[in-house]
C-alpha cells in the first residue's frame, strides 16, 4: 500500500482473526479464568488512496466488521451474539516529498468515531464492541530503498501510531503502537503477471484502557508476530495476501488471543 506515482488506487481488504485461546503475562492460561470465551472477526475494508502530485496525497479507510462473541452475561450465564456494522472510518494525509522516487513519507489524520459502541452491553463490554467511541490522532510513517544494484530486492519499514483523544461514555481506548520492518523480492513473473514474495516482522504495543467503563487489568499487550506474504501484480490490479504467526506475546490479565491473522488485499491503479 505504499504510493509509488500519482493517481488513484481504490483498495479492498479483507482481515480475519479468531481469538479463542486465553493468554496471561507471555504464556496459554486456562479459558476458566477469562470470562471471555471466542471472539471471531471478519474485517472488510473499502478504501481511496489518492496522490494529487508526487508530494501530497490523502487515503480514506471505510470498515464493515462482522463479528461473533462468545462469553458469560451479567447473570453469570455462557450467551453468544453474531452482528455486524460499520466500523471506525480513518482519514488520512500524506506527505511523499522527502525524495524523488517517493522513497519515504509520512501519514497524519483521524479515526472517527463512526462505529456503534452500545451493542447488547450485557454481554458485550467496550473493548469488545466493533465502534471504540473515540476520535483518535493517527500518525505514522514509511522508509523503503533497494538492497542490490540489480533492485531486485527491497527493504521497508514503517510505522502507525494511533492516540485516542477524545472520548466518549467514560471509555478510553489505550494508545496503539505499530511497527513492521521486511524485504521483498521482484525476480519473479509469470507472464505478464510479476510474483514478489514477502517477509516481515511486525511488533505491536497497546497500553491499557482506561475509564468508568473500561477494564484496564485485563487490556493491553505487547506482541511480535512473523509474517510470510506474496504479492501478484497484473497492471492495473495488485493482489497481496499475508499470513501473521505470533512468536511472542504478553497480555495483561486474562485475555483472548488469536493463534493466527490473515490478510488479503486487492487494489487497482489509476
Amino acid at each position: 500500500m505504499f504510493p509509488n506515482g500519482q493517481g488513484a488506487m481504490p483498495f479492498v481488504e479483507y482481515d480475519y482473526q479468531n481469538q479463542n485461546q486465553n493468554w496471561s503475562g507471555t504464556s496459554k492460561a486456562p479459558a476458566a479464568n477469562n470470562d471471555d470465551k471466542q471472539l471471531r472477526t471478519d474485517f472488510l475494508t473499502f478504501g481511496l488512496q489518492y496522490m494529487f502530485s508526487p508530494r501530497w496525497g490523502m487515503q480514506v479507510e471505510v470498515p464493515y466488521d462482522f463479528r461473533y462473541f462468545k462469553g458469560t452475561d451479567q447473570k453469570g450465564n455462557i450467551a453468544s451474539a453474531n452482528w455486524s456494522q460499520l466500523g471506525d472510518i480513518r482519514v488520512e494525509g500524506l506527505y511523499t516529498g522527502f525524495f524523488a522516487d517517493m522513497s519515504a513519507g509520512v501519514l497524519f489524520g483521524l479515526k472517527l468515531p463512526t462505529g456503534d459502541y452500545s451493542f447488547d452491553p450485557g454481554l458485550v463490554d467496550r473493548d469488545t464492541q466493533i465502534g471504540t467511541g473515540s476520535t483518535d490522532v493517527l500518525l505514522g510513517g514509511f522508509w523503503r530503498d533497494n538492497l542490490d544494484k540489480d533492485q531486485k530486492w527491497d527493504w521497508f519499514a514503517q510505522l502507525n501510531l494511533d492516540v485516542p483523544t477524545l472520548t466518549q461514555a467514560e471509555y478510553r481506548p489505550g494508545t496503539e503502537l505499530d511497527t513492521a520492518a521486511g524485504i521483498d523480492y521482484h525476480g519473479l513473473s509469470l507472464g505478464r503477471m510479476h510474483i514478489s514474495p514477502v517477509a516481515q516482522v511486525i511488533f505491536t504495543e497497546r497500553t491499557r484502557d482506561s475509564g468508568a467503563a473500561a477494564n484496564p487489568e485485563d487490556t493491553g499487550y505487547q506482541r511480535i508476530l512473523l509474517s510470510p506474504g506474496i504479492e501478484f501484480h497484473v497492471h492495473p490490479v495488485r493482489i497481496y495476501a499475508d499470513a501473521e504467526f505470533p512468536v511472542y506475546q504478553n497480555f495483561n490479565g486474562n485475555q483472548l488471543a488469536a493463534p493466527v491473522l490473515l490478510k488479503v488485499i486487492v487494489n487497482f491503479m489509476f
